[in-house]
């Protein structure tokens, strides 16, 4: 049995499965810490082997709705997602209100958000870190490392990268706590006011590490994202590499029509 779909093409029998489960989970069928159907169960509710139901399972984790649990079984997502609003996050109005873009966005949709700082020190500047930053490779610059958690489940990592020169007459930039609006208040009460924020997505799978550290399935997708911040004077202060968990994040952008 199968949809003949895209110039008579059959859709594979797991494809077809997958696509069934993955609806009912859209559709509240299967609500959040319900169980998805056990290899067992979808053989017999399918009609099909145990190696298609395997393949269906793979498709399922894939599209980062459910959770697979060693030896207990697979469970659906309670993890609706941070609405990440482009044109938003970085109102000046925000930091000078003392919110920080993560917190801001987390708020504005409901969640209880929490950010573990990892990791502050310096660090020689990564090649693609360097060359957005205007120094030579290996330069020591600061590293920023924080894992940011929604409702108690991490959802994303950043690493800020700041240029040395620019941060060493900050103090707070080197605390745990930089005060309230976050590094770009910091930066901005030194004078290093912002122009503009360019960000460059690309969605992929993630590493097995990365997959633990952000409590993902394996083979789930994971949204990179690397932002430079640019001030009026044209100078790049920061660049912050993140990676967050694509099922976290609707991305919105406002995009002028006139010149």
């Amino acid at each position: 049995m199968g949809a003949a779909v895209g110039g008579g093409k059959a859709v594979p029998r797991y494809l077809q499965i997958a696509e069934d489960i993955v609806q009912q989970v859209r559709a509240g069928v299967l609500k959040p810490g319900d169980q998805v159907p056990s290899e067992a169960e979808m053989v017999e509710r399918y009609g099909v082997s145990g190696g298609t139901v395997r393949k269906a399972m793979l498709e399922i984790r894939a599209s980062g709705l459910v959770d697979t649990r060693h030896g207990k079984g697979s469970y659906v997502k309670d993890r609706p997602p941070v609405r990440h609003r482009s044109s938003d996050r970085f109102r000046r109005s925000l930091r000078q209100d003392g919110k920080a873009a993560y917190l801001a966005e987390s708020e504005q949709s409901g969640a209880t958000a929490r950010v573990s700082v990892v990791y502050i020190g310096p660090v020689e500047a990564p090649e693609v870190i360097a060359q957005r930053l205007g120094v030579d490779v290996g330069t020591q610059v600061l590293a920023r490392r924080r894992l940011y958690f929604r409702n108690g489940t991490p959802v994303e990592t950043a690493t800020s990268y700041l240029p040395w020169d620019v941060v060493r007459d900050i103090p707070e930039l080197f605390a745990e706590n930089p005060g309230g609006g976050g590094i770009y208040a910091r930066l901005e009460q030194h004078g290093h006011t912002f122009a503009e924020l360019a960000e460059t997505l690309q969605a992929r799978p993630a590493a097995k590490a990365e997959a633990s550290e952000l409590a993902l399935s394996p083979g789930a997708t994971v949204v990179h994202l690397l932002r430079n911040a640019i001030t009026d004077t044209g100078r790049v202060v920061e660049v912050c590499d993140t990676l967050m968990a694509a099922d976290q994040f609707v991305f919105e952008f406002r995009i002028p029509a006139a010149d």
